[in-house]
């Protein structure tokens, strides 16, 4: 991690734009909540949906890129970053339909629809409920829950669980704990950078593509007790996601996955039984937070894809 000293004023809002040019900042009342996002680019529209523990900024290294070819318009899903934080309504159908009433609102009829880690979950969902208005698909360390969760080890088995997460075992403790409620955000308000430096380290191959300004911006995002609460309910509404997925009917568009060092081989298993032209690919020298540590391998991925 750089040591450089971050002051606060350096990621409010106005700040961080300026690390996305020909991007703003934009506001919309849909489905209850009031959710930000920032717009840039011209041609197809390309939603864009980030995941915990981050926001919209998680783009940085791809906006610009993305933006030579496509209308880019990153969202802050409900309870993320500048949007609101509703006490309900997180479970991933409800949150797919903000992101569709928020497309109605653009004007827009089709979309490419982008999500990583809970947005990709999101992003599933809006592509099940909402498919005549995705034109192609791309989910990234994030398939929608299924009952596969249900397995996942409270113990995990003796020599899996190190300073890195275990590529053939992998641990995700946080998904137990962020199903506690009230719990979490008495202990990490104010104290989310332990959270933050602890998971980056495990997750990410080489954590130091994390920068500084990265983890201040998300330390700040979600230190507040209704930051933890509203990102914890992404998590607490699982069970709901899974028995709404069992009336899904297979994904018909292209769908593209791609999977980090963790998570590629599930994603190869998992994807084809719910998308029915579906390609996976991997990006195995990256860990979880692959926009940092190989982001012109995503763009490189992401491209190719919505190319054709």
């Amino acid at each position: 991690m750089e040591n450089t000293v971050i002051s606060p004023h350096q990621y409010t809002e106005e700040e961080l734009i300026k690390h996305f040019p020909g991007f703003t900042h934009q506001h919309a009342n849909v489905n209850g909540v009031e959710l930000h996002y920032v717009d840039g680019g011209s041609g197809t529209p390309l939603i864009c949906l980030p995941g915990w523990p981050q926001t919209w900024f998680s783009y940085h290294a791809l906006a610009q890129s993305l933006a030579e070819n496509f209308r880019v318009i990153i969202v802050d899903i409900r309870g993320m970053g500048s949007s609101e934080r509703p006490a309900a309504g997180y479970d991933k159908k409800n949150m797919a339909t903000d992101i569709l009433e928020l497309v109605k609102q653009l004007g827009l009829t089709k979309v490419h629809l982008m999500g990583h880690d809970i947005g990709g979950m999101v992003a599933m969902s809006f592509a099940f409920n909402y498919p005549d208005f995705v034109d192609k698909l791309i989910v990234l360390d994030g398939s929608h829950p299924s009952e596969g969760m249900l397995q996942m080890p409270l113990i995990p088995p003796a020599g899996t669980f190190t300073e890195k997460m275990d590529t053939n075992m992998p641990y995700a403790w946080w998904m137990g704990f962020n199903q506690i409620k009230a719990l979490p955000e008495k202990i990490l308000e104010g104290r989310f950078q332990y959270l933050l430096d602890w998971l980056f380290e495990y997750v990410m191959i080489d954590a130091s593509k994390m920068s500084t300004l990265d983890r201040a911006v998300y330390a700040s995002a979600y230190n507040e007790a209704a930051s933890i609460r509203a990102s914890n309910a992404w998590y607490q509404s699982f069970t709901q996601d899974i028995e709404d997925a069992k009336h899904y009917d297979p994904l018909e568009m292209p769908v593209l996955g791609i999977g980090s060092n963790v998570s590629y081989n599930y994603m190869k298993m998992g994807l084809p039984y719910v998308a029915t032209n579906v390609k996976v690919e991997g990006i195995l020298d990256s860990g979880h937070y692959m926009f940092e540590e190989q982001p012109k391998k995503v763009i490189e991925l992401v491209n190719g894809f919505l190319a054709f």
